[in-house]
């Protein structure tokens, strides 16, 4: 038997040997997972290495690069991206800016492999002391990985990614290699992309002309580009400036002299004269819709082409600066609206916060417009105080004496809404700048109000059917819709000119007598219809040309009547008129609706001699590589013969001339018919309805257009050398209201365009085809006139249709039955 002492020892032993048993179990079970969970990692980690993308794509760079439009003397006036970029050559890049980079970036760039160990180790001390993150440790060859072959996803995946791909690239590629993609790949703020983007973006320079202090602050930015923008936050701007040129000294690549000295340097924020897009965006968007239909979106917007337009730049600023400035009086001239809202005060600080993210320029532009909320009241001094985002200036009685007898009121409008006669604290109102707040002084203010009418205008050159300046709409921001070539509105009087050039071609001639006097035409049912004059005056007997300088409208349907709608149809047809016609007398008075280019490019058949030149908008693409897509060389029409009556059989077929497209140059009607209708236009101007268009002070031929209810309103008229169209109306059909004619509220914009447009163009005479007579008639009668007898006037005849008789061997009686009087030819 054991002793107790023995069965003590065993009973030890008994309990010991479980104990290393579970031990073992739970070291072996260890030993397991950590086995698996390694397999798991060499799996997944070679799943991360099989789903890498390939590095060498990298070898040959090709960004998305910017598609320049450019005008017909060769101006940028447009661009169409994804980003906007232009590559820089690393030669071309200032040494000391790759050192400005690399010091604030990556300072052991030149002597890690893809990874800075170091960089990692001390980012995550630093980041553990602040239980933040307070540091990164990305290389700028893990920057370039992130950007170029992954996607932004915070995960820890992407980061074991970015590391992978950085070890691979360095082998691959050099460290110039990486500064070029990197540089020229880096997000900067403001839209640009790369550093020579910024460069010009923030200091009006070429990337080679950055002076040290400029370098330094551009290479603060990839932290936070809007944070540090040098456009928006100088201040911060310059702390981080300071950072730059505080690393640069550090890592020996500047001396603390030169630090000093840039740091002392003044920044000039000047940006490189940027596209103006918002004034060419209604040309460019239809352009943009042609193209990216035939050469898809990829080599649009990523492809760096080159198009070249018929747009001339100029042209089409003074358009933009018109139509604004023409639809502003249009609806200043039916009153104040009142503000646009009315905030409470707790309210302001917020709208302005908002208001201020979209000004994107640290002074506020002289002659923009902008909302901005009125915070202080002195109805006494007749001053209101406005702020603009975190701007204030002041608004003056004088200064919005346009919309009459307005109250000031001294306290907000709690929950009340707009009063047009009260302007109370946290009204929201649109103001002009007419001094920006330079000196710090204030702005000074005057009201404007956002117009509610809309406008388009389209500039030709008959002579080719080039389009040299485009507008379809008040601001293209608000709405996409291309009024020049999707509205299609009636044309009223302005469709006159089509009517009167088919009676010419029929045998009427412009002292063709008509009688203006009432008729009455059976409609449908009982119904009848009775066209009326616009001033309700009838005239009795006048001449053709009387009929269209007055616009008279009974005289009009007459002469319809007499030729026939079916023709005056298929004229219209000859002349690039596609919309339905309406088959009856209204088309007269302009009751069918017709596009602005329909209507404008009608007119280029006038001013061109009869060439009926299709418009167009692109001369040549090219893609990245300068190579030519497409090239169009203007027609060059043949001269009628003298007795020429033109007919739409002697087409010319499209030629090459060497690689370039000849567009087509269709004769339709005769020079002779061309010639005596602008003559009649000419009329028009001198003594008509248009003579605001007098104001050129150089021949012009046109027409105005008002339709019912001055719901319409249209200026269309040429120089030999340009012919402009302008519509102004609603959207919502509704009356233009008080000056809402045509010679009111489109002639104004087109005679302001004109006036620019043709400052540099010599001054050119309508020139009479040689088979044309001019003598004296008797504009009562229509008949000839000795020369100098009181009363009479020179007109102008196709030789063979003047009238033969005197006065005194025969005249009309002013009650004759018919309409349309022929005379003795």
């Amino acid at each position: 038997m054991a002793s107790p002492a023995d069965q003590r020892t065993m009973g030890g032993r008994g309990r010991k040997k479980p104990a290393r048993d579970r031990l073992t179990v739970f070291l072996t079970v260890l030993a397991v997972v950590a086995f698996l969970s390694f397999l798991g990692f060499a799996g997944y980690f070679a799943y991360i290495i099989a789903s890498l993308p390939k590095v060498d794509r990298l070898t040959d760079y090709r960004p998305p690069i910017v598609t320049q439009v450019f005008g017909d003397d060769g101006t940028l006036v447009g661009e169409f991206y994804l980003e906007r970029r232009k590559v820089v050559p690393v030669e071309k890049i200032p040494k000391k800016l790759i050192q400005a980079f690399v010091a604030a970036e990556d300072s052991n760039f030149f002597q890690h492999k893809g990874l800075d160990y170091m960089g990692i180790f001390r980012a995550v001390i630093k980041n553990l002391m602040s239980m933040s993150k307070k540091e990164g440790a990305s290389t700028i060859t893990q920057q370039v990985a992130k950007s170029m072959l992954l996607t932004p996803e915070k995960k820890f995946s992407r980061k074991l990614k970015d590391a992978i791909l950085a070890k691979r690239m360095e082998e691959k590629l050099s460290k110039d290699e990486i500064l070029y993609i990197y540089l020229n790949q880096i997000y900067l703020g403001a839209g640009s992309y790369g550093i020579q983007i910024a460069a010009e973006t923030y200091f009006g320079k070429d990337v080679e002309n950055l002076n040290l202090a400029e370098m330094a602050m551009l290479a603060g930015l990839p932290r936070a580009p809007e944070i540090y923008s040098p456009i928006k936050h100088l201040d911060r701007a310059r702390e981080r400036q300071a950072y730059v040129l505080e690393r640069m000294v550090k890592e020996g690549y500047i001396t603390e002299a030169e630090a000093d000295h840039a740091r002392k340097t003044p920044i000039v924020i000047t940006s490189k004269k940027k596209v103006n897009s918002i004034q060419s965006a209604y040309f460019l968007e239809h352009i943009r819709i042609q193209l990216e239909q035939k050469y898809g979106e990829d080599l649009l917007y990523k492809g760096g082409m080159k198009i070249y337009t018929t747009m001339n730049s100029e042209m089409q600023k003074a358009a933009y600066d018109n139509v604004v400035s023409g639809l502003k009086s249009v609806d200043k001239r039916q009153g104040f609206r009142g503000p646009v809202r009315c905030l409470a005060e707790h309210e302001v600080d917020d709208f302005c916060k908002k208001i201020e993210q979209g000004i994107e320029t640290a002074d506020l532009k002289q002659g923009e417009t902008y909302q901005g909320v009125v915070i202080a009241a002195n109805q006494a001094k007749g001053v209101l105080t406005v702020r603009v985002g975190d701007r204030t200036g002041t608004l003056a009685r004088k200064n919005m004496a346009w919309a009459g007898k307005t109250v000031f009121v001294d306290r907000y409008a709690e929950g009340s809404g707009p009063d047009r006669k009260a302007i109370p604290l946290g009204a929201v109102i649109e103001v002009s700048v007419v001094n920006p707040d330079t000196n710090k002084q204030g702005a000074v203010f005057a009201l404007d109000q956002e117009p509610l009418a809309q406008a388009a205008l389209v500039a030709i050159d008959p002579r080719t059917g080039a389009v040299k300046a485009m507008i379809g709409g008040y601001d293209f921001r608000r709405s996409q819709f291309n009024r020049v070539v999707q509205a299609r509105r009636n044309a009223g009087s302005a469709f006159k000119p089509i009517i009167y050039a088919a009676a010419l071609d029929k045998g009427m001639t412009a002292a063709t007598i008509i009688n203006d006097s009432p008729v009455e035409y059976a409609g449908s049912g009982s119904k009848t219809w009775k066209p009326k004059n616009y001033d309700n005056v009838y005239r009795g007997p006048v001449t053709m040309r009387q009929a269209l300088t007055n616009s008279i409208n009974v005289v009009s349907v007459k002469i319809l009547e007499s030729i026939g709608v079916d023709t005056a149809i298929d004229y219209a047809r000859k002349l690039g008129i596609t919309s339905p016609l309406a088959a009856n007398l209204t088309l007269a008075l302009g009751s069918s609706s017709v596009t602005p280019l329909e209507l404008t490019s009608a007119y280029a058949v006038f001013a061109s001699g009869g060439f009926r030149n299709e418009p167009y908008f692109i001369t040549r693409i090219e893609d990245g590589d300068g190579r030519v897509l497409e090239q169009y060389a203007p027609a060059r029409p043949a001269v009628f013969s003298q007795s020429s009556s033109a007919t739409g059989d002697t087409e010319s077929a499209i030629t090459l001339s060497g690689d370039a497209v000849t567009l087509t140059s269709t004769p339709v009607i005769s020079r002779e018919t061309s010639y005596l209708i602008t003559n009649l236009m000419q009329s028009v101007v001198s003594s008509g309805t248009g003579q605001r268009a007098k104001a050129l002070g150089r021949p012009v031929a046109g027409k105005t257009g008002t339709t019912n209810d001055m719901k319409d309103a249209w200026f269309i008229g040429y120089v030999p050398q340009l012919v402009t169209g302008v519509w102004v109306g609603y959207d919502q059909e509704r009356s233009l209201g008080s000056g809402g004619s045509g010679g009111q509220a489109a002639a104004p914009i087109w005679t302001g365009f004109m006036q620019r447009a043709l400052a540099n163009v010599p001054v050119q005479p309508f020139s009479p085809p040689g088979d044309l007579s001019f003598v004296s008639i008797n504009p009562r009668t229509g008949r000839l006139a000795k020369q100098g007898s009181p009363g009479s006037v020179t007109e102008c005849f196709l030789s063979g249709t003047e009238p033969h008789g005197y006065d005194e061997e025969k005249a009309p009686a002013d009650d004759q039955d018919q309409s349309v009087y022929y005379g003795d030819n």
